[in-house]
């Protein structure tokens, strides 16, 4: 179960996110000021924090740097400001996203899970099926211990699949999170990729299955 770390020196608002926490499956606990926080960082370990800025004797952004130099833990940042330097800030700290108040819980709670599903993809720097190995740090693929040259576009393609593996994913979807929402692409576009794909894996393009009418998936 994801643990998380709400800091905020409202009482209400750490009670609210905390309560929508529980209620979306995580673990949760609380801290009213960075020093705290920074304590609590050091005794146990969190899968993400939620880090208000404008707080007492520490703020968010001193509580952010103090905590990156004990553990790389996601950072979502709170502000009750709008103004865009607090963001590059933020950004330039490192944080993983910003939310400003007055916010929606359930949006809150949505943000949560992409920063932890992403964070947690990290963990996997690499995949092996049978003879075929991708690094993901180093961005390569080898079948049978050769290296496979493979466009940047392809290597994303793939890395796509095999972290949904054995789920069918029609073209669209694969346009939207490969190309990203503003490409301006048709089915030839994902279809010519695979092709290319399937002809690089050699042998092991028996991983990337036709699925009639929806796409493909990579099946294990």
């Amino acid at each position: 179960m994801p643990k998380l770390l709400i800091v905020d020196d409202e009482t209400k608002i750490r009670e609210v996110v905390k309560e929508y926490a529980l209620l979306n499956g995580y673990e949760a606990d609380e801290a009213s000021d960075g020093n705290e926080a920074v304590k609590m960082v050091v005794e146990n370990d969190y899968d993400l924090i939620i880090l208000d800025i404008m707080m007492p004797l520490m703020d968010g952004y001193n509580a952010c740097r103090e905590i990156r130099k004990i553990k790389k833990v996601p950072v979502i940042m709170l502000s009750a400001r709008h103004d865009e330097y607090d963001k590059l800030l933020g950004f330039e700290l490192g944080v993983d996203d910003y939310v400003v108040k007055p916010f929606s819980p359930k949006e809150l709670m949505a943000r949560i899970k992409v920063v932890i599903d992403r964070n947690s993809d990290k963990v996997h720097d690499s995949y092996e099926f049978e003879g075929l190995k991708v690094d993901v740090d180093a961005r390569t693929v080898t079948t049978d211990g050769d290296k496979v040259l493979l466009t940047p576009k392809e290597f994303d393609l793939l890395l796509y699949m095999i972290r949904n593996k054995n789920t069918a994913i029609n073209r669209e979807v694969m346009l939207e999170k490969v190309w990203n929402y503003n490409y301006f692409g048709d089915d030839r576009t994902v279809d010519t990729h695979i092709k290319m794909l399937r002809h690089n894996l050699g042998v092991y393009r028996k991983f990337i299955v036709t699925v009639r009418g929806t796409g493909y998936k990579f099946e294990v």
